[in-house]
């Protein structure tokens, strides 16, 4: 037995479509946003990483001044 769809249901399919074409939209534009960032933010990590490495452990003297206070 199926329920036949009158008049007075119709509004309400056509409200819960919109919404739900509109939920699916906005979460794929949200997906497509964060699939568009993830290489900057990769290529930015890779950049700082090499930089940080190629750097080191340096003692310098506000690092010797600060060992000094530990030896109270």
């Amino acid at each position: 037995m199926t329920k036949k769809i009158t008049s007075q249901d119709q509004p309400k399919l056509a409200r819960r479509q919109f919404l739900v074409g509109a939920g699916v939209g906005v979460a794929a534009a949200g997906a497509a946003l964060v699939v568009s960032k993830q290489p900057e933010v990769a290529e930015q990590a890779a950049a700082e990483g090499t930089e940080k490495k190629a750097k080191g452990y340096q003692l310098s003297e506000h690092v010797k001044t600060y060992y000094r206070t530990l030896l109270v």
